[in-house]
């Protein structure tokens, strides 16, 4: 809550989001990961707009190839230190130096600093999803758990994953206390009390007589929902319009996988968050794919040859991305779509499992970002000065309002974005 200048206070701080409280849909950010990366000649995307050509992992997204951004030659420095694996993902959100010989510290993660500033006004400010458990042990010095965690609420701090689509659902849609049920005042008169202590008469006056005037609008509000009477933009839905899942984790990755696909697009149709990250699976993944007739052989070991089963297991993962598009896509919101009104961000730890190269990582965005962001694009930037994935960070934090002078290893925003 913004205060009134006060002669008694001095003026200080950072540029803050603008929540939306108007008439436009509020904007959403999506993580997809899927680990140890894809097919090594299959990975590609060439031309722009409905020519745009797709190499074999992306042909899932045909049909949204004037949505998509394909981003080349991007990648983290510090995923060339240390180890393969654990070191390639523990910061791929972050750009953070990691810790190794099995202590846990990397860097705050790109969904948790939007969570932060950005997602905070709804009941859910960040969703972490999972189709595969966290892995404890160490591999070659690094904790595993940098190979199991894309998303750090501070460098010590993985963010719990949500494995069960259950427990997903109900921290969702469970009934409890919603932070916009709270009155305003009441979430500050706390910190109002302690402000007015240090504050000189006349401040005093004016901060009294300001938050009088917050309590006469608040009071406004209320009456005017009472009557039916607010405008502007409202979640198409505002109870979940699928039933709970079953207790428990699916035992078939595909409906795993569709499941917790459901949830995103549900909690940004809803509005009970605006942030979002899921984990199809671990880098050094131990996931089989009994559902497309691939069970000979774990997802890791797969990955280490360019064969047709590894490339089927690609699209798979792909399929997830293009069905939370068409669903979101399926969903009007005034002129634009849902899928208008986000950014995905899909992405791996390493651009091909057989060499484990993170000298460039397979990146693309789907959707507008509120038309703030120019899709059916190839932009390539394997020749650029700079090709930091924190410099792409940098850029899509600002179309959410939230605008840093640094993160991770990167102070310079990424051009044409």
């Amino acid at each position: 809550m913004a205060l009134p200048w006060m002669e008694s206070t001095a003026v200080w701080g950072e540029q803050r989001n603008q929540q939306n409280t108007g008439a436009e849909a509020p904007l959403r950010f999506a993580v997809l990961f899927a680990g140890n990366g894809f097919h090594g000649q299959e990975w590609w995307a060439k031309g722009a707009g409905a020519a745009m050509e797709l190499g074999g992992v992306l042909t899932p997204l045909t049909d949204y190839r004037e949505r998509m951004l394909f981003l080349e030659g991007l990648y983290n420095e510090e995923a060339l230190k240390g180890n393969i694996h654990s070191s390639q993902t523990g910061n791929l959100l972050s750009g953070a130096p990691l810790a190794s010989g099995g202590e846990i510290r990397s860097g705050a993660s790109i969904d948790q600093v939007l969570a932060q500033r950005y997602g905070r006004g709804t009941k859910v400010p960040s969703l972490v999803l999972a189709c595969e458990k966290s892995n404890p042990s160490v591999h070659k010095n690094y904790s595993m758990l940098y190979s199991s965690h894309i998303s750090w609420s501070s460098p010590t701090t993985p963010t719990p994953l949500e494995l069960y689509p259950a427990l997903a659902f109900d921290r969702l849609f469970k009934e409890g206390s919603h932070r916009s049920d709270e009155s305003v005042l009441d979430a500050v008169l706390s910190d109002a009390s302690d402000l007015r202590r240090n504050i000189s008469t006349a401040d005093r006056r004016k901060l009294d007589e300001y938050l009088d005037s917050v309590r006469e609008v608040e009071r406004r509000i209320e009456l005017a929902a009472e009557r039916g009477e607010l405008q502007g933009w409202k979640p198409t839905l505002q109870q979940p319009n699928i039933a709970r899942p079953a207790n428990g984790a699916p035992q078939d990755i595909g409906e795993h996988m569709r499941l917790m696909c459901d949830l995103l697009v549900l909690g940004f149709q809803t509005d009970a968050t605006r942030i979002c990250t899921l984990k199809l699976n671990n880098d050094h993944s131990s996931l089989r794919f009994a559902n497309l007739g691939i069970d000979y052989m774990i997802h890791h070991l797969l990955s280490h040859q360019d064969s047709d089963d590894w490339l089927k297991v690609n699209q798979f993962f792909v399929e997830q991305l293009a069905y939370v598009a068409r669903k979101l896509d399926a969903i009007q919101e005034g002129e634009r779509t849902a899928l208008d009104n986000s950014m995905i961000l899909f992405c791996s730890s390493m651009l091909t499992g057989r060499t484990h190269d993170a000298t460039q990582l397979p990146v693309l965005l789907l959707g507008g970002a509120g038309g703030k962001l120019e899709t059916g694009r190839v932009l390539n930037y394997r020749d650029q000065p700079n090709r930091k994935m924190c410099s792409l960070y940098l850029s899509l934090m600002d179309k959410f309002g939230v605008t840093l002078d640094k993160f991770g290893d990167s102070t310079e925003r990424l051009k044409n974005i």
